[in-house]
């Protein structure tokens, strides 16, 4: 059963928002691409016998927690995910840092899940506070010198401690192919370095230390057996870069860290199931794209903003924005979406969004319940501040009354809203958001009858950027 909530209401107006009719007019067609999605493509890409239009059809994403969660019933120790458990539970005694290197859907995921389930100072805690979980950096997605050269420093460095296991790191490299200039360029560096840094123990350890995630094939696969890496996990067939989040490319970071995989996967599950069986006017992922396709096409709303209420979801915003502007933006449609951090971004961009251009729709991620216990403001002897007035009050009260006094002058300007009601942050939670938005995103691809698959625009940069190398 999911936990996720979706109110729409702020999206309801005559004179700036769409109608009840708006979106019930959309049903039939969403039923059938339902259908489609669920029945069809799964037999297309079963059989093989994919229509010009549909390829690439990576809709493996949609199965794929079901499937791997099978796969580990039936075979704890051998399946992809009972491999993943073994290589978590037991590097964390060797090392005490991991280098994540990939780039766009092959980071991004783990990035979000690490900031959204984890202390946001978990990089900084003793080893004893992480419970010898490692901490965990991400590259390999840029080709930034001082970035780059930072982090290599920053791992010579190792932990606060004296053994063994502070003084050296991992390599997570994840790359279908192996052949992305950022990441295969990042990765022969920290590769260097950390061979370099093993000394005598190179042969020994480097199989250990360097985990790759890439296909059944090429450069990264045959590097990975030229290295003789004792564990390859795979980017599975059938799955795009920016839907592999619920894959090895996602999974293993997160078990690296301690985080309850299984629950993850659970999460994913029960909104695959949610969107099988709902009926329209209850399910979650229909109305989230009935009411944002009709505000872009009737309202013009080409913008669609991801107001996240907590820091813990900005790189979760992040994720969602590669996922909906490669997969959607093609073919002169889809809209543009922008990830902000309130109350932060309201002293940065709320002027413009609330009285700009007026082509914005703002869809809310608030979380209801935190980890910690409500801070008070506090009664002061010292009362400059004018805060006395409110010393009863705790952080999320003013964080729900900047929620509640956003959405009235947004609404007040003639600016729509909804709101995606999250619980509480964890794994299960998270399992729901990737696998929800990830669905939203191919039925309103489908909606708007391009493919949400593939991106033909960023093989372009990529030529272009070889050609500039001289190769």
């Amino acid at each position: 059963m999911i936990s996720l909530r979706f109110d729409s209401s702020g999206s309801f107006d005559s004179e700036y928002g769409i109608s009840e009719s708006d979106i019930v007019s959309l049903e039939a067609d969403f039923r059938k691409l339902r259908t489609e999605m669920l029945e069809t493509d799964r037999v297309m890409y079963d059989s093989g016998e994919i229509p010009r239009a549909k390829n690439p059809l990576d809709a493996r994403f949609l199965w794929l927690p079901e499937e791997t969660l099978e796969g580990y019933e039936k075979d704890r120790e051998g399946s992809e995910l009972g491999r993943i458990f073994k290589v978590a539970n037991s590097i964390h005694d060797e090392i005490d840092a991991v280098a994540v290197l990939g780039i766009g859907g092959s980071y991004m995921g783990a990035r979000a899940m690490m900031e959204a389930c984890c202390d946001p100072y978990h990089n900084e805690l003793s080893r004893g506070a992480r419970g010898s979980k490692p901490r965990m950096y991400f590259e390999g997605n840029n080709v930034d010198n001082d970035a780059s050269a930072s982090l290599l420093h920053r791992l010579t460095l190792g932990g606060s401690g004296d053994t063994l296991a502070e003084k050296r790191h991992a390599i997570v490299v994840i790359s279908k192919s192996g052949g992305t200039m950022e990441t295969a360029v990042a990765f022969r560096q920290f590769l260097q370095a950390l061979e370099d840094g093993l000394g005598s123990e190179s042969k020994e350890l480097l199989p250990r230390l360097v985990i790759p995630v890439t296909g059944a094939s090429g450069k990264l696969f045959d590097l990975a057996g030229s290295i003789g890496c004792q564990e390859v996990f795979s980017v599975p067939e059938g799955v795009g870069g920016r839907f592999s989040v619920l894959s090895s490319v996602g999974v293993l970071p997160a078990a690296l860290l301690g985080l309850d995989c299984i629950r993850l996967l659970e999460g994913a599950v029960a909104m695959n199931e949610h969107f099988r069986t709902a009926p329209f006017e209850e399910n979650l992922v229909m109305q989230y794209v009935a009411v944002n396709h009709q505000l872009s096409k009737i309202r013009n709303k080409t913008i669609r903003v991801m107001s996240v209420w907590t820091k813990a979801l900005e790189s979760f915003g992040l994720w969602h924005d590669q996922l909906l502007a490669e997969s959607n933006g093609k073919s002169g449609v889809g809209v543009t979406p922008l990830t902000t951090v309130n109350t932060r971004d309201l002293h940065s961009r709320h002027q413009q969004h609330q009285q700009g251009l007026n082509d914005k729709v703002f869809n809310n991620l608030v979380v209801e319940s935190y980890r910690h216990d409500s801070l008070v403001v506090g009664q002061s002897a010292r009362n400059q501040d004018g805060l006395n007035d409110i010393a009863g009050k705790t952080l999320p009260d003013i964080m729900n009354a900047a929620i509640q006094g956003t959405n009235d002058a947004l609404h007040a300007d003639g600016r729509p809203t909804t709101d995606l009601i999250i619980p509480q942050l964890d794994t299960y939670t998270m399992g729901q958001l990737f696998q929800m938005l990830m669905i939203a995103t191919v039925l309103e691809g489908r909606i708007l009858k391009i493919n949400p698959y593939g991106q033909p625009g960023v093989e372009q940069y990529k030529s272009n950027m070889n050609r500039y190398l001289g190769r």
